[in-house]
């Protein structure tokens, strides 16, 4: 039932895209365009586009099915130590996804000169619109932390009646119901925990299918051959190691295999689907006209909120101030290495995309 649900989130949000999509394909006003630049080449750009969906589709699928995959290894498995640093370097790259490629796109996008002075000149709605992102995701992961909880505990107190308490206690005694009572509640807590993962995993997911799309849709739409190599290598890169933090939460969420395979299907074809969607649209899409630059730098603005927030409370926080870091000083340092690492070699893709 739950995986339902998920597909239907994911379905309404791709025919939400489509809608703004096509509202944005029928601006035909173009402000700035370049026709003149050497660089802007459909017939040549056509076959690197072809290249893209493959290369980015094959990285993808790698990405996120490697923590899956490995799990029969036991050095990767979720409770070693390489486990937490290679998830410490997935949170960096997409926290730097966040702040080095999709705030500063929305920030470009909303402060042109192709919009009107009044009002995207006057207010900082990339900031704005981040701020409200964030928000609207702690708001989601709360409540639905705390309902999935109390349907947890609800679950717990069917099998763990008072007359299967008192019978423990005559047939085993006091300290036979004081270790079923332990036992209970360190079931409750690994359940809670479980739970907990599994919000991380569906946010997580959500934020990035998003991202995925805008930018596999800009991508599609662009004829500009100098820009598009770079980029393609650039998004391979980030697909796969964004795909390998999505997977690590996917794993830790001890989903069933058809919800782990339908996660890892849905982040894989998403970026593709979007550079599909861009070459459908390429020849009526005007990346520079205003509807487009406001659509695009919104939705920017909102993924960048989100992919902020999961890293830094949801992956980071989570983990570093988890008792399992906290333990050893060691580990730590390892796993900051591995953030600062991921952040920076996401930070330097930001000069070719």
């Amino acid at each position: 039932m739950m995986m339902m649900s998920n597909c239907k989130v994911i379905l309404i949000l791709f025919i939400i895209l489509a809608n703004f999509s096509l509202q944005v394909a029928s601006v035909v006003e173009d402000c700035g365009a370049q026709d003149n630049d050497p660089c802007n080449n459909k017939k040549k750009a056509l076959p690197l586009k072809i290249i893209a969906i493959v290369s980015i589709l094959l990285t993808s699928i790698i990405g996120v099915s490697l923590p899956l995959v490995t799990r029969s290894i036991p050095a990767l498995s979720p409770d070693r130590d390489l486990f937490v640093i290679v998830k410490a370097f997935a949170a960096g790259i997409i926290l730097a996804t966040g702040f080095m490629h999709v705030l500063p796109d929305s920030f470009d996008m909303l402060s042109s000169t192709c919009l009107k002075d009044n009002p995207w000149h006057k207010f900082p709605f990339t900031g704005f619109v981040a701020m409200l992102s964030a928000i609207i995701t702690l708001m989601i992961d709360s409540m639905a932390t705390s309902l999935y909880s109390k349907k947890h505990r609800a679950g717990l107190v069917l099998p763990d009646s008072a007359g299967d308490r008192e019978m423990a206690v005559v047939e085993a005694g006091a300290h036979s119901h004081f270790h079923g009572h332990f036992h209970d509640s360190k079931l409750e807590l690994e359940g809670s925990q479980l739970l907990r993962y599994r919000v991380i995993a569906m946010v997580l997911e959500l934020g990035i299918i998003v991202h995925s799309v805008v930018i596999g849709l800009s991508l599609g739409a662009s004829n500009n051959t100098c820009s598009i190599k770079g980029l393609v290598a650039a998004l391979c890169f980030h697909q796969m190691f964004e795909g390998m933090g999505l997977g690590g939460c996917i794993l830790q969420a001890e989903y069933k295999f058809v919800k782990k395979a339908a996660m890892a299907f849905f982040f894989s074809v998403t970026t593709p689907f979007g550079i599909a969607l861009g070459l459908a649209l390429a020849s009526s899409y005007k990346e520079n006209s205003p509807r487009a630059l406001i659509t695009v730098g919104l939705l920017n603005a909102s993924s960048a909120g989100l992919l902020i927030y999961m890293a830094l409370v949801d992956l980071l926080a989570a983990d570093f101030m988890g008792p399992k870091l906290q333990s050893s000083v060691k580990l730590q340092i390892k796993s900051y290495v591995a953030v600062l690492l991921g952040a920076g070699g996401m930070s330097l893709m930001a000069k070719w995309a």
